[in-house]
């Protein structure tokens, strides 16, 4: 059962502002979002960072990877310049402080467990501790539709969620349903799939329905192709077009 929002902006400003910055969460909430994606890596020391790439070079100037600094190091590396002058000087956020800014702005989070290769398991039980510890009110209560749904690609990282954390609701992400899809969603009690949308077909989205699993898309950008799929059941997506498909869209 799917309790969440249904329009999440896509690593916080979609192509707006630099992606998984708090520039980027600001512009998504400017533009009435009160959901986001965005990812979660470990620095060197352990600490968690919101970035995607493991590396250094696309969205954060410098070389090496992530897991070669601190996250101090981190957090005083530009990570806007790539999008535009006046988003230099952008920081890398630490994943404590940027979800400790979601919850006190009441903005929902899809954190996407995104670990370097070889720190699947600690970037799992670190994410997932630090977040059940943030929401422990919450989940104390019951309050489910309140705290954050932890998804990864990695079954590893969910395995570790699942036991430093297992009150915490998980998702698997997979590119498209593989053929156990439903082995490995119960393997790590997940209560949602989430797929690319360009591989998923009506039969697909039939049959998470019918299993009783929540079913959300990445990364939708056309209106009418978002219509067409929340007409087949899918419960939720994200989109990188905040300019273009908003929050209450569906």
């Amino acid at each position: 059962m799917w309790r969440y929002p249904r329009i999440l902006a896509h690593r916080g400003g979609g192509t707006l502002a630099p992606e998984n910055t708090m520039a980027g969460l600001w512009r998504g909430m400017e533009h009435g979002f009160r959901a986001i994606e965005f990812d979660v890596m470990l620095a060197r020391d352990g600490v968690p960072v919101v970035l995607h790439d493991p590396w250094l070079g696309r969205t954060v100037k410098g070389s090496g990877h992530v897991f070669d600094y601190d996250a101090a190091e981190l957090a005083g590396m530009d990570a806007g310049s790539w999008f535009g002058h006046e988003h230099r000087k952008e920081p890398v956020p630490l994943f404590a402080e940027f979800a400790q800014y979601c919850r006190a702005h009441g903005v929902w989070m899809n954190i996407e467990i995104k670990p370097a290769p070889g720190f699947e398991r600690a970037t799992g039980a670190t994410v997932a501790r630090l977040a059940a510890a943030m929401f422990a009110g919450e989940l104390a209560a019951g309050d489910l539709a309140r705290a954050p749904l932890l998804s990864s690609f990695s079954h590893a990282a969910l395995e570790a969620a699942l036991a430093a954390a297992p009150a915490l609701p998980r998702a698997c992400l997979m590119v498209e349903l593989a053929a156990d899809w439903e082995r490995q969603a119960r393997s790590v009690g997940a209560v949602a799939i989430h797929v690319n949308h360009r591989h998923l077909t009506k039969e697909g989205a039939q049959a998470v329905r019918a299993a009783g699993l929540g079913l959300f898309c990445y990364t939708v950008n056309d209106p009418a192709r978002a219509r067409a799929l929340l007409d087949w059941g899918v419960d939720a997506f994200c989109t990188d077009r905040i300019d273009l498909i908003g929050p209450d869209f569906a």
